[in-house]
């Protein structure tokens, strides 16, 4: 989960504050919803403590069947 979080955050582009007109950091990012996967990201300006919130969708992972891994599973014989 983390992952996506930083993955999500990489292709965001910072919002600019509308008193300063400076970048705003990124501060906090928020989990809204699992499916899909919505992100709630919040920025804060570093002159005015403005605050902004930008939503990011991530992909879902591909769920792979269990008969399509790259290694079989472990079975237990007869003997």
């Amino acid at each position: 989960m983390v992952d996506r979080l930083k993955r999500s955050i990489e292709d965001l582009e910072p919002p600019t504050c509308v008193n300063c007109h400076v970048e705003m950091k990124w501060y906090r990012s928020d989990m809204i919803s699992s499916s899909p996967i919505v992100i709630n990201h919040h920025f804060a300006c570093p002159t005015c403590n403005r605050i902004s919130e930008r939503r990011s969708e991530a992909a879902a992972e591909p769920k792979i069947p269990p008969g399509k891994l790259s290694a079989p599973r472990w079975t237990r014989t007869a003997a």
